[in-house]
């Protein structure tokens, strides 16, 4: 499938490296919308952001200058990559809802939805003869005639119950022919085409039903249930039909190409904003199989899923499919040929990097950081201008944002070449300093475990003379002030490494610190006799007794530079080495707080529908496709 990798249905784990806290800030993608519902359901699949260490990625370097072979068809499109990583996009979740423990079960309307079907007219369907009963001879005329039958379109919602024997004869007919076309060869022949695309527009396109759940940072994947599509009994087996025709070996993209064009991919694209998670799965794999096998749209696809993304970051902040969309682009990505177009690296910095903007980006961010972390891994050069637009957009009031900004910022360093973490570093940790002191713990914890990380620590140890002085005074200072005790204990860490890495700048940097504080002192004395002056004065008014409050003036005032004592200096060295030994010792005890959710029963219909559903790479894989 030239110019692209293949779209797993799992995330592969990150290699090697030190022992890393639960990214609790990078929420997976949206569980929770879509317009897709009935009776089968979505699995909940999870992956942590794939990525190596970049010791491990550093031996298959080399291979990027040299060019591997490529066809005539990834000569056409320049998307073969010359060297593939080995990981693979985080899938997008169908469901985060965090079921918590038994509890009694209250009864609630199911959170169904339907698609404006235009439904037919004529419903009565004649139950035709299996297609494996019929000669040879005839089997392209009745398949034909099975395709026309299953375009007739049935209410799930204003009346489930109706026309029951003839939604089961269409059901029964979509499976018969999945089955058909899976096990049987040289059956789809020219004359199956249009119909086959004919039958799967008329039973998917179709206009989406409003958004059922707020939107933006009002969304909690957790928390909202996603809203299911009622019709999805048919759907998913037209679906699964249509990936099984392309997926087929008998399948033809150049007669294909006269049916499946850019009116297809357009109305295809629009169908991503369904609410229904299991849907965008489905979707998600059609769309893939098309940009493989359809090269003359892979332009088009990519400057289409541009313009959604658009509209969302700078229009909307709403749609359903962005994580599905991302992931599709995760393996597009890793299939580019080097060097990098201009086009694919304006797409990085204009689309992207923007898209960190976005009030929810805990819905599609562990997709987007992939992205942005394979472009690197692509292109080094590209690593000054990613790292100061995520300092550009770094959240100022938002701690679980801030929280998934420092995940992809430790994906990003992971695989950042020494020479332009240089570049980079002053800046860089000079945000590190502030998140250190971040009264939020998570956000402090978050950025500490940075010391745990062996490769980042090897580039700090290069650079000591210029990250340490911009850390200390952050470091010191919370070690003694921040209200969280497991804070102490890493901090008490970070300081213990650098105090290994050099002994003598460690020294220097403790001096300077001492100075600084002893100038601050000063002034803070200089300040108080400048008040005493002023208060003096005031006294000598002859109207100071009438607007003198002395309860005022009596009460002991807090300053901001409160902090570490300067004798405390001198027994820094020992405190650091006998404080990071008992956080050690305290790991296991000191275990962060969880956010409880609330307790509110969910609904048990569309936590079994998600749980039964099977995802649509899954689906084909099973039968050797």
């Amino acid at each position: 499938m030239g110019g692209q990798g293949p779209l797993p249905a799992g995330g592969g784990g990150r290699g090697g490296g030190a022992p890393r806290p639960p990214r609790s800030g990078g929420a997976a993608t949206r569980g929770g919308r879509g317009a897709e519902r009935s009776g089968a359901g979505g699995g909940c699949a999870s992956a942590a952001m794939p990525n190596k260490n970049k010791k491990e990625k550093e031996p298959a370097k080399s291979a990027k200058s040299g060019k591997s072979g490529k066809d005539g068809q990834d000569n056409q499109e320049h998307e073969v990559s010359n060297k593939k990583s080995n990981s693979t996009p985080p899938p997008a979740q169908l469901s985060k809802i965090k079921v918590p423990a038994p509890q009694t079960v209250v009864k609630k309307e199911k959170r169904q939805s339907s698609s404006r079907f235009n439904v037919s007219n004529n419903r009565e369907l004649q139950k035709l003869p299996a297609l494996k009963d019929v000669p040879p001879a005839d089997q392209e005329k009745l398949f034909i005639q099975k395709l026309r039958q299953c375009c007739v379109l049935f209410d799930f919602v204003s009346d489930p119950l109706s026309d029951l024997k003839w939604k089961e004869v269409k059901r029964a007919a979509l499976s018969e022919m999945v089955e058909y076309i899976t096990h049987n060869r040289n059956v789809i022949t020219e004359p199956i085409y249009p119909e086959v695309v004919h039958m799967f527009a008329v039973n998917m396109f179709r206009t989406l039903p409003p958004s059922s759940n707020p939107t933006g940072a009002e969304f909690d994947p957790e928390e909202d249930e996603p809203t299911l599509e009622a019709a999805w009994p048919h759907l998913q087996l037209v679906y699964e039909f249509f990936l099984r025709f392309l997926e087929s070996p008998d399948f033809q993209p150049n007669i294909a190409k006269k049916y499946i064009d850019q009116k297809f991919v357009l109305q295809l694209l629009e169908l991503f904003d369904s609410e229904d998670p299991r849907e965008r799965d489905f979707l998600k794999t059609t769309l893939h199989r098309i940009y493989g096998k359809f090269l003359g749209l892979r332009a088009y696809i990519r400057k289409q899923i541009n313009n959604i993304f658009y509209r969302f970051i700078y229009e909307t902040e709403h749609h359903n499919g962005i994580a599905e969309l991302l992931e599709i682009l995760g393996s597009i990505i890793n299939g580019f040929a080097l060097p990098l177009k201009e086009e694919h690296k304006i797409f990085l910095l204009k689309v992207l990097l923007p898209l960190h903007k976005v009030k929810s980006l805990s819905v599609y961010h562990p997709q987007l950081a992939y992205c942005v972390v394979q472009f690197l891994e692509k292109d080094s050069t590209l690593t000054e201008p990613v790292v100061m637009a995520l300092l550009k957009y770094w959240p100022k009031t938002h701690s679980p944002k801030e929280v998934m900004f420092l995940n992809e910022l430790e994906e990003i360093l992971d695989v950042i070449e020494p020479s332009e973490f240089v570049k980079v570093m002053e800046p860089l940790f000079r945000q590190l300093a502030k998140c250190v002191s971040s009264p939020h713990f998570q956000v402090a914890e978050r950025a500490l475990y940075y010391w745990n990380n062996e490769y980042i620590m090897s580039l700090i140890s290069d650079n000591a003379a210029k990250i340490l002085p911009i850390m200390f005074p952050s470091l010191y200072r919370n070690s003694k002030t921040h209200w969280n005790k497991t804070i102490h204990g890493l901090i008490y860490n970070a300081l213990k490494l650098f105090m290994e890495m050099n002994q003598k700048l460690f020294d220097d940097c403790t001096q300077q610190f001492k100075a600084e504080k002893l100038k601050e002192k000063l002034k803070l004395k200089e300040r108080e006799e400048a008040w005493v002056k002023i208060e003096n004065l005031a006294k000598s008014n002859p109207q100071y007794p009438t607007y003198s409050d002395t309860s005022l003036l009596n009460s002991p005032v807090a300053m901001e530079t409160d902090g570490p004592l300067i004798e405390d200096l001198q027994t820094l060295k020992k405190t650091v080495k006998e404080e990071a030994c008992q956080a050690q010792k305290d790991q296991k005890k000191d275990r962060p707080l969880v956010r409880r959710k609330s307790e509110l029963p969910q609904d048990i219909y569309t936590m079994k529908a998600l749980e039964s559903h099977c995802r649509a790479d899954e689906l084909i894989s099973h039968d050797g496709h």
